[in-house]
């Protein structure tokens, strides 16, 4: 049976010298001031009441010091009762880091002298503990606990602090054996080796490290004064018998830690077989001058796959680096070429996409000597690099495409708005009729694949609303069961109940549509397409392929099928617009193109991977909104059909630098008998607006023009005349100029391409806001 915990190592708090000679002085003041009334003396009595108040104060001193006593002990017995017998070292000190009480383990692992100083555990631990043990004290004081982890050449030493009181701190010290190279050996191993903290710190050096610098260094500078190279590289070491040449090897070590090793080039003909290095986490090769593989450690012969002994040539390993492998290590080992850090693919490895970064250094003077060769495991980055270049791609594709649908949005603007000018002047019966039928048909047709354009570059307008995702699957259901046709079997869940999204409804139906169609053509045949619909909650970030989902609820819609599913080349480009694996002049390859681009607007994700069980399977995660604190329309409001009277009093000023647009606007608004000044930019726009008799009762300006922009000359008109309602007319979306628009009242926004029905609209309803304008 365990005893009970021993009594702490400082006694409670008693009373400080200076206050017992406090007491002393105040008592000998009350007792000379009684004598002195006695026998009469002047003063006597007020020498007594000042004695008296110095007693009086020094016992409530000493009360209150015996009630810190007392709490202290109260703590001490609580903390002992706790952490006396748990197998870390536990310490409980004041902010000073002055050591209180310490338990069993902490006891055995650390015996103290008379004034035990926490600073004294952590020597053998870290370059600086009293630096250590200020950091860590102020933050437990601000954050209640915190930790942090020391390297050492045992394993790692785990620091936690948790705050007790104003003015106590326990200490826990946990030492573990870290599951690192740190705990492969790392002590007896011949070669140097550190582990350095973020700022450059030696956390640990092992022995032969310490043997070469003659002691411990406390920095990466004082070990390595110049500037330190890449791995593989060679570097200056400051030995104890002098400067070192050595190769600079660093791994990948635990979180904000560099394992860095060291082979000086002294000692390369003395492991010329590598013997005492087979079990460093690095992987090592000795290369012949022709490129054989002489010897090789355990790490590099997991990593390649090699047979202890086994004889083979590095160009069978290796797809090389544009050139043939055999001349790079020829031209290395005989210092024709620099010895540089390449990229190469494994070709020995189960996943064909592993990559290694493969170092060459001579081994000694002469090419027959041959070459050591560092690996290093690139996967990952080459992983990361291919990601970064494929967002790259599609962002430059998003800008093209982007620039070239604003200018094809001005083209189609003056077609198909003169178009709706002769359609004016024609009826049905005219022969002209079907012929201007035709153009404005095939314009509309165009507009369609523009929208396309901007939708997959997200930039086209959406009118976001707070709907249910179930309701607009629901919707489209029998829509879409006619879109596949009778040898399609269309089968619809969902698996939970309404989830509440943000996103404009007719694009929500395109991407549902996008997918279902594309889905329908995989497979040519019979076959099911299977619509799904769930709500999904992340507490953590969720990575998925190339991106992460932040934590929170999504509403998860996956579309299905039975097809062959998708080539491994083709998924890396199949949102890409204008690709499509269809035969010639069955796709224009923006379907998918489009609903990434809707679903990446809305503010949600959008993947694919092949289904297990064959077929492919698009996923599409939409942000989930709470219902509770958003207030739902019934019904969706019918927008009023805005009417432009006949005649107006007033100017509308049309600035536009598009000749063609500008020739309709104006044409159209002149029919409807309305004054139009026009103005090729903004700067001819402020020009007309210094005639102060001149009566405009509304701009109708495009947002992006040479020179002056449309929100920049509003501003600037808006000074003198601050009431007069803008319409913006643009081939982006309105969502791109939120931010530039944001300080302008009463602006309305016409997206190109609009025609003059749209127009129509958009004046009217822009004047019908300014009532009091109205003559």
């Amino acid at each position: 049976m365990r005893s009970s915990a021993p009594p702490p190592v400082l006694p409670p708090a008693v009373p400080h010298h200076g206050l017992r000679w406090s007491l002393l002085c105040a008592a000998g003041l009350l007792l000379l001031g009684l004598l002195a009334g006695v026998t009469e003396l002047p003063l006597s009595w007020l020498a007594a009441a000042v004695g008296a108040g110095l007693l009086l104060s020094g016992l409530v001193a000493g009360l209150l010091a015996a009630l810190r006593g007392v709490q202290r002990g109260i703590l001490l017995r609580r903390i002992s009762r706790v952490y006396e017998f748990d197998s870390a070292s536990a310490f409980l000190t004041d902010t000073s880091g002055e050591v209180l009480w310490l338990n069993a383990a902490g006891r055995s692992r650390y015996p103290f002298t008379d004034t035990p100083q926490l600073s004294a555990a952590l020597t053998d631990y870290a370059a600086h503990p009293s630096a250590v043990i200020r950091r860590l004290s102020a933050r437990a004081l601000s954050e209640g606990v915190t930790g942090e982890d020391v390297v050492t050449r045992s394993g790692v030493l785990r620091l936690q602090v948790i705050r007790c009181s104003r003015a106590a701190l326990l200490w826990r010290f946990d030492l573990f054996v870290e599951r690192s190279s740190l705990a492969r050996g790392s002590e007896g191993i011949s070669l140097p080796m550190l582990m350095a903290g973020k700022g450059g710190a030696v956390l640990y050096a092992n022995k032969a490290l310490r043997d070469l610098a003659g002691g411990r260094p406390r920095s990466l500078e004082e070990l390595v004064p110049g500037p330190l190279a890449g791995s593989g590289g060679i570097i200056a070491l400051n030995a104890a018998s002098g400067p070192v040449q050595a190769v600079m090897i660093e791994v990948e070590g635990a979180v904000e830690r560099r394992e860095i090793y060291f082979l000086p080039l002294s000692s390369l003909p003395a492991i010329a077989s590598l013997q005492g290095l087979e079990d460093l986490p690095l992987a090592l090769l000795r290369l012949g001058a022709d490129g054989t593989i002489l010897a090789s450690n355990t790490e590099a012969q997991q990593m390649l796959r090699l047979n202890p002994g086994e004889e083979i040539n590095a160009s069978a390993l290796f797809d090389g680096p544009g050139r043939p492998l055999r001349d790079w290590i020829a031209d290395v080992a005989a210092h024709r070429a620099p010895a540089r850090t390449e990229t190469l693919r494994l070709l020995r490895a189960a996943n064909p996409d592993s990559f290694v970064r493969l170092t060459l250094r001579p081994w000694g003077g002469a090419a027959r000597n041959g070459l050591l060769a560092l690996l290093i495991d690139a996967t990952e980055i080459r992983s990361l690099q291919a990601q970064f270049t494929q967002s790259q791609k599609m962002q430059l594709v998003g800008q093209l495409a982007g620039g070239v649908a604003h200018d094809f949005n001005n083209l189609l603007t003056a077609i198909s708005g003169h178009c709706d000018l002769l359609l004016l002047n024609h009826d049905a019966l005219d022969p002209e009729y079907a012929d201007l039928s035709q153009i404005r048909q095939n314009a509309n047709r165009a507009a369609g694949l523009v929208s396309q354009l901007l939708a997959f570059s997200r930039k086209q307008t959406l009118h976001a609303e707070y709907l249910y995702l179930q309701d607009v699957v629901r919707d489209m259901t029998q829509l879409l069961s006619r879109l596949v046709g009778e040898k399609v079997r269309l089968d619809v869940r969902h698996d939970s109940g309404p989830t509440l999204i943000r996103a404009d409804r007719r694009q929500l139906e395109q991407v549902l549509m996008n997918l279902v169609v594309n889905a329908r053509d995989a497979m040519r045949a019979e076959g099911e397409i299977r619509i799904r619909s769930a709500r999904v909650d992340f507490e953590y970030p969720r990575p998925m392929g190339e991106v992460s989902l932040p934590a929170g609820a999504y509403a998860l819609l996956t579309v299905t099928d039975d097809g062959p599913g998708i080539a491994q080349e083709a998924l890396e480009k199949i949102f890409e617009p204008f690709f499509t694996t269809k035969p010639a002049g069955e796709g224009t390859g923006l379907g998918l193109s489009t609903a990434y681009g809707i679903v990446k607007q809305s503010g949600g994700f959008i993947f694919v991977q092949n289904a297990p069980d064959g077929g492919a399977e698009f996923s599409v995660y939409l942000p989930i909104h709470d219902s509770d604190t958003i207030d739902l329309p019934l019904a969706p409001a019918a927008s009023p059909q805005a009417s432009l009277p006949l005649a107006r009093e007033g100017v509308i000023l049309l600035v536009e630098d598009e000749a063609p647009v500008r020739a309709f606007a104006a044409r159209a608004l002149r029919l409807r008998g309305y004054t139009v000044m026009e103005a090729e930019d903004g700067q001819d726009a402020l020009e007309l607006l210094n005639d102060p008799d001149l009566d405009v009762r509304l701009f109708i300006s495009d947002v992006i023009m040479h020179g002056l922009e449309g929100p920049a000359w509003v501003r600037i008109a808006r000074q003198q005349r601050p009431n007069v309602p803008v319409i913006f007319i643009s081939g982006y979306a309105a969502e791109t100029f939120f931010d530039v628009l944001a300080d302008l009242p009463g602006v309305n926004f016409l997206a190109k391409p609009f025609s003059l029905a749209d127009l129509n609209a958009a004046v009217g309803t822009a004047l019908c806001d300014q009532p009091d304008r109205l003559s």
